[in-house]
């Protein structure tokens, strides 16, 4: 059985071995003669082709594809080998002199690949482009095109594709090979006459992969602007269509030291009306890119980093993100944003944002917007400052909050921005046990026109409070609310604390108030014209109830009668405390609190003066005609 399989095997290979051998020759002849041809060629190519020819070729061509006339200074110089390739030197090209004689730009070397056979037909046609430091000038104009050139094939290109099907339709005649082209060390200034500034690209280096007009593009450009390298990778099935500003399948990246970015999908370079796809960015250092783009907002250094990742779409007249991710230093937050632009009204920015923690501090950094000491006199001079080219209406929630040493949780807050106003508001929030609402408010001319602050805590504890903020003195501790009200007519970031005006209502439920000792504090009194407040601070000061008043000006806080009143005995306190000093200017009474125990516990009537925290205490004689001396 064996046998007869190999017999079946040799009847199969032996036609094969028959003409195997003479296939092998046939290929080996016509290798020979192809390899025969290829050297011939290039050892007779100089002979056969003139550089005036190539060279005239390759000014047609750079005359053709730009619309421009190109010319050429240089000697070229053509190479054979490996592959036929032509460089030039000192190129310029411009328009015609009848024209305007418009430059467009230099090229101080270009080289190309050429087709041998296509020169010994009389045509020229070039590949494999290199462009060693060109010099290019661009002009954005009011739509937002690029006039990417005079009259040339590029330009009729671009403006004579089509789509059909979300697919990029070109005619034949419009229609042309491109292949590689690589940039070293250019330069490329763009004027952009919509917004009146002019960008610079130095040091660019590119590669770039077109085969063919009607075909896709792929490019990675690397450029230096202000000081800063900046990569970019593009690519696109529709390149013209993304060229001339209309929408356009579009893969966009870019990466530098400052800003990282990612966008795909559907995009136009003149309009964001049908703008489609995921966008990814991230910013490692804020101040930073502030810094180098030429903007400051000083106070915002506590923000640092800055991310997100959103889908994005055109939604009416604006921008929606939707499952929006955004980051903030450690902070993270999931929502939805709009971006409103209006003709004639400031784009609004809307949206809510949920966070599990976060720092309200970077919050409110940002929402002071405080100008650069640069740019005051520019706002004198009426030019418009942050709020008055942006509204913000955005609403916050985060489980846990940290504002300073301030912890907040179950927050609900706003951010609106709208008529020269802007206005903070924490809704509604859990602090240290109780609740807390607060407003700020600042108007006109980003905030140089003053602001005010609003604060109401409700059973709050406050001797927890004191413990946080590692407070000194002798200070109630107990569950207890305040209302806060404050305004200053100048701006917010030049305020001082003798610019503040406003009041403030302080009331809790029982407590005790450590480092006053009553019994002692009344052994002292009458046995010494003045002692200090350490002297009697062996005990702690029982109370039931507290209410104080103060309002707040110059620089100062008036106390207007605190009642502080304990089970027995009840201390009364009005005066001045004065900010910058810690300074205490204070007249006070301790009394019984049932007017029945009078003669027991008379009323004692003292001075305080000093400064915080340990002020001396000087009692007053009382007069004849005192009730309570009777």
């Amino acid at each position: 059985m064996s046998t007869s399989r190999h017999r079946r095997w040799r009847r199969k290979i032996g036609p094969v071995s028959r003409w195997l051998p003479a296939f092998a020759r046939l290929s080996t002849v016509f290798l020979l003669i192809a390899l025969a041809l290829f050297v011939a060629l290039r050892v007779a190519a100089p002979y056969l082709i003139s550089t005036g020819f190539v060279r005239s070729g390759i000014e047609d061509a750079l005359s053709k594809w730009t619309g421009y006339h190109a010319e050429i200074k240089g000697s070229p110089v053509l190479e054979f080998w490996p592959t036929p390739r032509i460089t030039l030197n000192q190129i310029s090209i411009r328009q015609p002199r009848e024209s305007g004689d418009k430059l467009l730009g230099t090229i101080e070397s270009l080289s190309a690949d050429f087709s041998l056979i296509d020169a010994l037909r009389g045509r020229t046609s070039f590949h494999e482009f290199h462009l060693v430091r060109p010099n290019l000038a661009l002009t954005r104009d009011e739509r937002g095109l690029i006039d990417w050139s005079y009259a040339g094939l590029l330009a009729r290109a671009i403006n004579g594709v089509g789509s059909e099907n979300g697919a990029e339709v070109l005619a034949p005649d419009l229609d042309a090979e491109i292949g590689a082209v690589t940039v070293e060390d250019g330069t490329l200034v763009v004027t952009d006459i919509k917004s009146a500034k002019t960008y610079h690209f130095e040091s660019v280096t590119a590669d770039i992969a077109w085969p063919r007009l009607s075909g896709a593009i792929s490019a990675v450009v690397i450029a230096r602007i202000n000081g800063e390298d900046l990569k970019v990778d593009f690519a696109s099935r529709q390149p013209l269509l993304a060229f001339a500003g209309r929408n356009a399948e579009t893969r966009t990246s870019l990466t530098s030291n400052l800003l990282t970015a990612h966008f795909q999908g559907i995009a136009s370079i003149a309009s964001l009306s049908a703008l489609s796809g995921n966008i990814t960015a991230s910013i490692p250092d804020v101040p930073a890119l502030l810094t180098w783009s030429g903007k400051s907002i000083p106070g915002i250094a506590t923000l640092k980093s800055a991310s997100l990742e959103s889908d994005i779409m055109s939604s009416g007249n604006g921008l929606r993100f939707n499952n929006l991710s955004l980051s903030l230093n450690e902070a993270s937050a999931t929502g939805v944003m709009d971006l409103f632009t209006q003709p004639g009204k400031r784009p609004k920015i809307g949206g809510t944002l949920a966070f599990d923690q976060m720092n309200l501090k970077p919050f409110l950094d940002a929402f002071a917007l405080r100008l650069a000491a640069g740019e005051a006199e520019e706002i004198s001079a009426g030019i418009s400052g942050p709020l008055r080219v942006l509204d913000v209406d955005v609403r916050l929630s985060a489980r846990r909050a940290q504002m300073g040493l301030f912890e907040l949780s179950d927050v609900g807050a706003s951010v609106i921005v709208a008529g020269g106003e802007a206005k903070f508001d924490i809704g509604d929030s859990q602090f240290e046990g109780g609740e807390m609402t607060a407003h700020l408010e600042a108007t006109q001319r980003d905030f140089d026109g003053g602001g005010k602050l609003q604060l109401s805590i409700r059973d709050a504890d406050f001797a927890a409070l004191a413990e946080r903020l590692q407070l000194k003195g002798p200070l109630p501790l107990a569950t207890g609310s305040l209302d806060l009200d404050l305004q200053s007519p100048k701006a917010i970031w030049t305020t001082g604390l003798t610019d503040v005006t406003g009041k403030l209502h302080f009331w809790t439920r029982e407590g005790t108030i450590p480092g006053i000792d009553a019994a002692a504090l009344r052994t002292q009194a009458a046995e010494k014209p003045f002692f200090p407040l350490s002297a009697a601070a062996g005990g702690a000061f029982a109370f039931n109830q507290l209410n104080l008043q103060a309002d707040f000006a110059n620089g100062s806080a008036e106390i207007h009668d605190a009642h502080v009143a304990g089970p027995t005995q009840t201390l009364t306190l009005s005066g001045i405390i004065t900010y910058h000093s810690n300074g205490l200017a204070l007249s006070g009474s301790l009394e019984a609190t049932d007017p029945a125990k009078a003669a027991e516990l008379p009323l004692l009537p003292f001075f305080i003066g000093g400064s915080w925290p340990n002020p001396v205490i000087s009692p007053v004689p009382l007069f004849g005609n005192t009730p309570h001396a009777q």
